[in-house]
Parts: C-alpha cells; structure tokens; sequence
C-alpha cells in the first residue's frame, strides 16, 4: 500500500498493511521545536531548520527527511506554504537552542524574559513567560459581558491569539485569491508525495466561546445562559460553514482529511454533562459533518482532548470518522474498552504513548513496550492511525521518541 491507501484503508475500517503513523500532520500530533532540535541531534541529522509553524503552542514542522526516516504516512497541506529560507527569521528557543519564526511573527521581548504579542490594533493578545514554552491569550473580547449584537464579533475573534496568530496554511488566508492557490499548492503536493493529506479547518464551537468569554465564564454560561450560548454558536456556524464551502469547492476532492477542534473533555471527566453536550452543541457538530459529507469526499477527524466517553457515541452519531487525541490517561478512557465498544464506529487517531507520564518520564524499555501494547489493542481490524496523545513537549527525552517509533516499526514486520 502507499501511505496515502494506508490511512484510508485504516478510516474506512479495513486492515492495512500495516499501522499508519502521523507526526505533525496536525497542530496536535506534532513535535515542539525544542524536542525536535534534540531528536534531529540524537539521530546525527545537521542541517535544514526548525521552522515553528505553530508560534502558540511552539510546534515544529517536521522535514520530510525526519518523516521519512519514521516512515510516516500524512502530511499537513500547510506545508505547501512558506517553502523558502527567506519566510523565516531565527529566533532562540527557551533551551538556547535555534528555531525559525514565520516572517509575519515578531513578538517583543520584554525585560523580564518575557514575550509579549500584540495585534495590529495595538492590543495586547498574548504571552509567553521567561523560558516558557507556549504562549498562552491575555485578551479575551467578551469577557464582562456577552455584545447586544454581533456586528463586531469578527473584529473581535481576530484578536484572539488562535486567530491573530494561526499557523499555515491559514496564516495566508487574507491573501488575494488564497484559495486558488490553497488548490494549487495541494494539487502540488498530492503530484509530490503518496502521504495522505490533512487540512486543519478549525470551526471550534465550545472552544469558541471560551476563548471570547474566557474558561470560567462559559461554563457557567452554559448552565445559567444557554439562550446566550446557543446565539454565539449560531452566529459561529454562520462564519464556520462559509469557510467549509469555499474549502470544499476549492481542495474538497483532493484532500483526504479534514480537522476540526473542540477540547470537550478533561482528565478527570467531562467539561458539561452529556445532556448539556447533545442540546448545545451536537445538533451543530453534526451540521459540519454534513456540510463535508455533502460536499466532499474528505473524512472529517475531530481533535477533542480529555476524558469523552460519555459523549462517543454522540459524536459517531454527529458524523465524525476520526477521533483523536485519544487521551487514555483521562477517565474512562481505556483503550481496550474503547476499541472494543467504539472501534467499529469511529477511527482511533492516537492513544498510541502516554504524554502525561510515559513518554516523558518513563525508561525507552518501558515507552516502547507500552506502544506496543496499544498498537496491538487498537490496530486490530483498521479503524486505528498511531500518533502520541497529543504533541511531543519539551520535556521528552530523544530516547524515547526512538524507542516509540522503533515499537511502531517493529509492530510493522508483524
């Protein structure tokens, strides 16, 4: 199988070959630029740079040489973007080591070590601590009080760091014609490679509001103002289904997977109770997916951390085909009860290492062979794409990102 034939065989629930395997193709299922600075290290690899495709979270784009090398079967479409040297600036990573900003991302070092970004109103949007990792928002619109009305809510949910700071291919959005060109660069891409395709497309609802309401006002909102929650949402959809329209004229047949976002979970349960979940927000998750369906021949992949399982069958019966991260070391979210009650439904993309305490706190003899107890549990029948739970964060020693993906490689001989 190519890889591309891989993943797809695996969505649609057929055995592949073997296991697929995703590193980066997400903002999610990726590396951090300090990690992949020490990996490149370890494995004896000079050369290229690390470019931080995601300044929020400090993700790195993975080169195609280290995917390679991993034997790694999807790619993020976004890469298409920013091919030369001279869409980079360098920039020093918390550890000393170097990294590479988009040209458009110049956050302002402050006295204390501090980084600060700000939008092009002036307004403060985000901050990354002295020798942090990430940068977290500082500016969240609605934070005293829902609008009497939403004529500026798009001026508003463009100083929110997810937007004012996206990463590719998005970052180019307010290009001319950039949807010509998200249809040319894709089109070059699938001629370029066999890897499946992924397009990361956002159109987040309950994340939404907490990022214009900040966390603790939406979740009380969601019990003491669903009237104001529900019109949020509705005049969210408007904007996400504009955006789903013109992606699937523009790369809907060339394009295999499409991600959306909604962290609906934590470790120790959910963030809203189920009967909250399916009035609020599942009528509108399902609408997405029937827009794509409808529309296109991608598989929709929703990225939602934390303990789900309450809500699983609501998603499957929402539409999506994909679930990830697959958190394992949440509540209730067992492998083993999953793949056996859920497997036949929905596609497992993750749950393959523990990012909590595994991967970056365990010997490479213990990651490796607990990735090998995964693989096994969910790679049974299809239905199952590895990838950690969730990005690959500084903290992880080399070692053990070898020994996760020599366990991937060995389940692969069979």
């Amino acid at each position: 199988m190519t890889s591309r034939e891989r993943v797809m065989a695996a969505v649609s629930h057929r055995q592949p070959d073997y296991v697929p395997l995703d590193l980066g193709a997400t903002p999610s299922s990726g590396i951090s630029a300090i990690a992949y600075n020490r990996l490149k290290k370890h494995l004896g690899m000079a050369g290229g740079q690390t470019r931080i495709y995601d300044v929020v979270q400090q993700v790195a784009q993975p080169e195609m040489e280290v995917l390679d090398w991993f034997g790694v079967d999807v790619i993020d479409i976004g890469r298409a973007f920013d091919l030369e040297d001279e869409d980079w600036h360098e920039t020093v990573l918390a550890d000393g080591s170097t990294g590479y900003y988009p040209n458009w991302f110049h956050p302002q070092r402050q006295p204390n070590g501090d980084y600060l970004a700000y939008d092009e109103e002036g307004t403060q949007i985000a901050r990354m601590p002295a020798r942090g990792t990430f940068f977290d928002q500082t500016y969240f619109p609605y934070v005293e009080d829902y609008p009497e009305d939403y004529g500026d809510l798009d001026r508003q949910m463009g100083k929110v760091l997810w937007s004012a700071l996206v990463h590719s291919p998005w970052s180019h959005a307010g290009e001319q014609d950039f949807y010509a060109i998200l249809r040319e660069k894709t089109l070059w891409l699938r001629a370029e490679t066999d890897k499946a395709l992924m397009l990361t497309c956002g159109c987040n609802l309950f994340e939404w509001g907490t990022f214009l309401r900040r966390m603790d006002n939406f979740l009380m909102d969601i019990y003491t103002e669903e009237d104001q929650v529900r019109s949020l949402v509705e005049q969210l959809m408007d904007r996400h289904l504009a955006t789903l329209e013109k992606v699937c004229e523009s790369v809907g047949d060339i394009v295999d997977i499409v991600r959306f976002g909604d962290d609906l979970g934590m470790d120790t349960g959910m963030f809203m109770s189920r009967e909250k979940y399916q009035s609020l927000f599942k009528p509108y998750h399902t609408k997405l997916n029937e827009y794509v369906h409808e529309h296109s021949s991608m598989k929709t992949l929703l990225h939602s951390c934390g303990s789900l399982y309450p809500i699983i069958p609501d998603l499957i019966e929402a539409g999506y085909d994909i679930l990830n991260p697959v958190q394992t070391s949440a509540y209730q979210m067992d492998s083993a009860v999953l793949k056996r009650e859920f497997g036949k439904d929905i596609t497992f993309w993750g749950g393959g290492c523990n990012t909590r305490t595994i991967l970056n706190h365990a010997t490479p003899k213990e990651v490796y062979e607990h990735c090998r107890r995964m693989i096994d549990i969910f790679n049974r029948d299809g239905g199952y794409v590895f990838n950690q739970e969730h990005n690959i964060l500084p903290d992880v020693p080399p070692e053990n990102i070898v020994a996760m993906y020599q366990a991937v490689a060995d389940a692969r001989k069979g």
